[in-house]
């Protein structure tokens, strides 16, 4: 048996020399140097609205909490989340309507079992089904590759069947990837993402097989359950925030396309002391549809919009 050959001694720090280990699905280009486009009408700024509609396990399961996790069947926690499927959503819905606000609705395909006319409200109202996974009770990010490929298809033929429209864009339940996610999106018919939160404006992202992937701005700091559940913001708070970014962003968007994403759960913003507040931060961004200079819409037209554009617009 042959000795292993001594490594050569490393120079001193070459250890912390050379770059880190990546995920290669687009390249590094600061905002300050990406090329201009507008959006339609000749507007900057496209804001959209993700309303997360979500249902969970009984007695087992992951699921957001208003109290410290009880051992299951954790009822409190359960039926905290249940409100926004039985009263929160449709409380919001009107709002929605009485602003004339589309949304893009992140879907669990569960909610097809246990409040399908719910799903139906939101397709009546002309709004864009977005995949979300079968139930927020579990990660898909820690699947076999088959099994992921599974549930991306599983969940686009559901949609497609019972509501009439296949997604097109999909977002992870608890944003929870494997290293192949997004390939399997792309080979699953999906044409856009929106687990990456690292841009104002659409990136493409690689494939292995070459197919199209973008990855869309998805909020995490414009979103209810980071800033309200997890660092206990106020409601009042909450929805100054979201006045501040849109005024901020709408000046910014005067140089260069960017997107706002808004996201909500209706288990959260629908509680009626918060509703009052979201309501007070909607009025207002949508006090500017008169004035011009922002697209109200959905992720899927902004897709389509950059797609039409690339390879102009493509700042990855």
């Amino acid at each position: 048996m042959t000795a292993p050959t001594p490594a050569t001694p490393a120079k001193p720090g070459a250890q912390y020399a050379g770059p880190l280990p990546g995920h290669g699905r687009f390249d590094y280009l600061p905002i300050t140097r990406r090329p201009g486009y507008r959006w339609p009408g000749g507007a900057g700024l496209a804001v959209y609205l993700g309303f997360n509609l979500e249902h969970f396990a009984f007695g087992e399961g992951l699921g957001a909490c208003i109290a410290p996790a009880a051992p299951q069947p954790d009822v409190l926690n359960f039926s905290w989340r249940d409100y926004g499927n039985r009263v929160g959503a449709w409380r919001c819905i009107e709002l929605f309507d009485q602003l004339a606000l589309p949304t893009g609705a992140l879907v669990n395909t569960a909610l097809y079992d246990y409040c399908p006319e719910l799903v139906t409200a939101l397709v009546a109202r002309g709004d864009e089904l977005i995949g979300h996974g079968h139930s927020n009770a579990e990660r898909q990010g820690g699947l076999a590759e088959a099994a992921e490929r599974d549930l991306l298809q599983q969940c686009r033929s559901q949609m497609l069947a019972h509501s009439g429209q296949a997604p097109t864009g999909w977002l992870s339940p608890w944003i929870s990837e494997s290293l192949h996610t997004p390939d399997l999106l792309a080979e699953t018919g999906y044409r856009y993402t929106l687990n990456w939160c690292h841009d104002d404006q659409p990136v493409r992202m690689r494939t292995r097989n070459g197919l199209g992937l973008w990855a869309l701005p998805y909020p995490q700091e414009l979103n209810d359950i980071p800033m309200i559940v997890a660092r206990q913001m106020d409601a009042k708070d909450f929805a100054q925030m979201v006045i501040d970014n849109f005024d901020e962003m709408l000046e910014q968007s005067r140089a260069q396309p960017l997107v706002m994403g808004i996201a909500f759960h209706p288990y959260i913003v629908g509680q009626p002391y918060r509703l009052r507040h979201l309501r007070r931060a909607l009025e207002h961004i949508a006090r500017q549809r008169d004035l011009g200079g922002v697209w109200f819409t959905k992720p899927g037209a902004i897709c389509d919009h950059v797609e039409s554009l690339s390879p102009t617009a493509d700042a990855g």
